[in-house]
C-alpha cells in the first residue's frame, strides 16, 4: 500500500505546480448555505432581491471584490464590496500558464463553472483565456476566485466571504441568470490611476478595459462583450446582421446605440482632461524632484563628499539631463501622449458621428514653436487639442460653440479670463512672427482652438476658470506659465494669474 500512496502524492504535487488552482474535494453542504438575515435586510433596504442577476467587479490594486445588482429601475448598483485576502502576480494580465498572474479582463461565469466541492472551500471558474486571451495566444487553466486564502494565479477570499459571494451567485442562477459577467481591473479606471501608470507597459491593454468599464458606468447595465481584430468591443453589432464577430479577422463595420455612442464620449471627454491635468502634475512633480537631486549631488560633488562617489554613473548621468533640459523633459512626456492612439476616440463617437462633426487635424508637436517656446505646442495641444481629437468635435456632445471674435485677440485685454475662450492665432506682436499670409496655427501646427469656457466646468465644476490658473498671458495669448522661458516674454506682458504649478 506505500507505493500507490507515494504515486498518489507524487500526483497532487504535479497538479499543484501546474500553476492554476485545480480543485478536486468531497461534496458537502456548505454550498447551499442560505444568506443570513443581516445580508437579505440589506438587500432589501437596497432595494434588490437575492434571486436578481449579479455581476462582480475586481480591483487587484485595491484588493476589493465587488458585488453589484439591479435596483427597482433596472440599472445595477453597487451592493456590497469584499476585501480580496490575496492574488498572486503583480499588475498586468495573465499571459501563460505557470506565470502565477492572476486574470484580467471580461470574462463569464456560468452555473457549469460553479465549483461545490473545491478543495478551497467554495469556488468558481473565471473561464480564462476568453476569447480575447486566445486570440493573443494567452494560456492558463484552472483560474478561479475561491477561498482559503491562497492563490497561484486565483483571486483568494476568506471562507466566509466566499460562502456569501457563492450564495448570490447561486441564487441568481434560481432566480433565472443564465450566466454572469466577471469584470477584472488592475485598479479602479479613474484618470487620477491612469495618470500615475502611464509609463506601464499595459496601457494599451488597460485602456481597452477602461472603456468597457465606461459602458458600464454610463448605461448601469453590464455591457455586451465582443472579441474581433483580436481586441475587446462592447455594445457593438455588426451593420450586415448577417455577419459575426471573429476574434482574429478585422472588424466588420459596427454598429453602437447612439445613446451609448454620446453617453461614453462625454465620460471620455471628462475623463480625458482630468488625467492630462493629473499627469501633468505628476511630470511637474518627477522633474522637480529631479532637479533637487541635482542641487544636492552637486553639493556633494563640490565638497568632495564620500557619499558622491557612492552615487552610480547612472543616476549621475539620469540627474544631468533633467537638469541640462528640464522644459524638453517634459515635453517629451506630451509628445508621448499626443502620439497614444486614438482608439477610444474612434470607437466612442463612431463613423455616423464623425461624419457629423467637424474635421479637425491632429496637432502636430513641434521640438520648438514660435518665438523659441520650446514646448508650447506640445503642453498646450496636450490638454485642448487632445480633447478636440477624442470628441471630433464638440457636435457630438450637443456643446457646439460659435468661433471666438478675432478681433478680440487683437484687443489688450483679449485674454481667457475675460474673453471665455483662447486665440487661435497668435498675434503679429510676439517676438519672432512675421507677416506670411499664414495664420500662427498653421505655422506651429496648432489647431484653432475651441472655446476654452467649454471645458473648463468639467475640470472644476466648482470654480470655472480655475484651470486658467496654469496659463500666462504672452503677447496676448495664453500659455502654460511654467514653459514660458523669461527672456522670451515681451516688456509689459501681465500673467493671468500667477500659476502655482508644484501645488497640492
Amino acid at each position: 500500500m506505500a507505493l500507490p500512496r507515494a504515486r498518489l502524492l507524487a500526483l497532487a504535487l504535479c497538479v499543484a505546480l501546474a500553476g492554476g488552482c485545480m480543485e478536486q474535494g468531497s461534496s458537502s453542504s456548505k454550498h447551499l448555505r442560505p444568506l443570513s438575515q443581516a445580508t437579505l435586510k440589506e438587500l432589501s433596504d437596497k432595494g434588490m432581491r437575492k434571486e436578481d442577476p449579479i455581476l462582480v467587479r475586481i480591483y487587484k490594486e485595491e484588493n476589493v471584490l465587488e458585488i453589484w445588482k439591479p435596483t427597482r429601475d433596472g440599472r445595477f448598483a453597487h451592493f456590497k464590496s469584499y476585501d480580496i485576502c490575496t492574488w498572486s502576480g503583480k499588475l498586468g494580465p495573465k499571459i501563460k500558464e505557470g506565470d502565477k498572474q492572476a486574470p484580467e479582463g471580461f470574462y463569464t461565469v456560468t452555473p457549469a463553472q460553479m465549483n461545490p466541492n473545491s478543495n478551497y472551500y467554495l469556488s468558481f471558474n473565471l473561464g480564462f483565456p476568453n476569447e480575447f486571451d486566445r486570440a493573443h495566444g494567452r494560456t492558463g487553466s484552472h483560474l478561479m476566485v475561491h477561498g482559503a486564502c491562497s492563490s497561484a494565479g486565483c483571486y483568494a477570499m476568506e471562507d466566509e466571504q466566499i460562502a456569501e459571494i457563492y450564495a448570490l451567485a447561486r441564487d441568481s442562477f434560481r432566480g433565472g441568470q443564465r450566466e454572469f459577467q466577471v469584470q477584472a481591473f488592475p485598479f479602479r479606471m479613474t484618470p487620477a490611476n491612469m495618470a500615475r501608470h502611464a509609463d506601464n507597459p499595459n496601457m494599451p491593454f488597460w485602456r481597452r478595459l477602461k472603456e468597457g468599464s465606461d459602458h458600464f458606468e454610463v448605461t448601469g447595465i453590464p455591457p455586451k462583450v465582443g472579441v474581433c481584430g483580436r481586441d475587446y468591443v462592447f455594445n457593438a453589432s455588426p451593420l450586415d446582421p448577417n455577419r459575426r464577430l471573429e476574434p482574429t479577422a478585422a472588424c466588420p463595420p459596427l454598429r453602437i446605440p447612439e445613446e451609448i455612442q454620446v453617453a461614453v464620449a462625454a465620460k471620455q471627454m471628462r475623463d480625458e482632461t482630468a488625467y492630462q491635468v493629473a499627469l501633468a502634475e505628476i511630470r511637474l512633480q518627477q522633474q522637480q524632484t529631479a532637479n533637487g537631486q541635482a542641487v544636492m549631488l552637486a553639493s556633494l560633488e563640490e565638497q568632495g563628499s564620500a557619499d558622491y562617489d557612492a552615487v552610480t554613473p547612472a543616476e549621475r548621468a539620469s540627474t544631468r539631463i533633467a537638469e541640462a533640459s528640464p522644459i524638453r523633459t517634459l515635453s517629451a512626456s506630451a509628445e508621448t501622449i499626443a502620439a497614444q492612439p486614438a482608439a477610444v476616440a474612434s470607437a466612442a463617437t463612431g463613423a455616423a458621428t464623425a461624419a457629423e462633426s467637424e474635421a479637425v487635424e491632429p496637432v502636430a508637436v513641434q521640438p520648438t514653436g514660435a518665438a523659441g517656446l520650446p514646448a508650447v505646442a506640445t503642453a498646450f495641444s496636450g490638454v485642448w487639442g487632445k480633447l478636440v481629437d477624442i470628441t471630433g468635435g464638440l457636435r457630438v456632445l450637443g456643446k457646439e460653440q460659435p468661433d471666438p471674435d478675432p478681433a478680440a485677440a487683437e484687443t489688450d485685454n483679449a485674454d481667457p479670463m475675460t474673453t471665455g475662450s483662447v486665440p487661435g492665432d497668435a498675434p503679429a506682436s510676439l517676438p519672432g512672427n512675421r507677416p506670411t499670409g499664414r495664420s500662427a496655427a498653421a505655422e506651429t501646427g496648432l489647431p484653432r482652438l475651441i472655446p476654452a469656457s467649454a471645458f473648463a466646468p468639467i475640470v472644476h465644476d466648482d470654480d470655472p476658470f480655475a484651470i486658467f490658473d496654469l496659463f500666462a498671458t504672452v503677447g496676448a495669448v495664453s500659455v502654460p506659465a511654467d514653459m514660458v522661458p523669461a527672456d522670451v516674454v515681451p516688456q509689459g506682458a501681465v500673467p493671468v494669474r500667477q500659476a502655482e504649478i508644484g501645488r497640492k
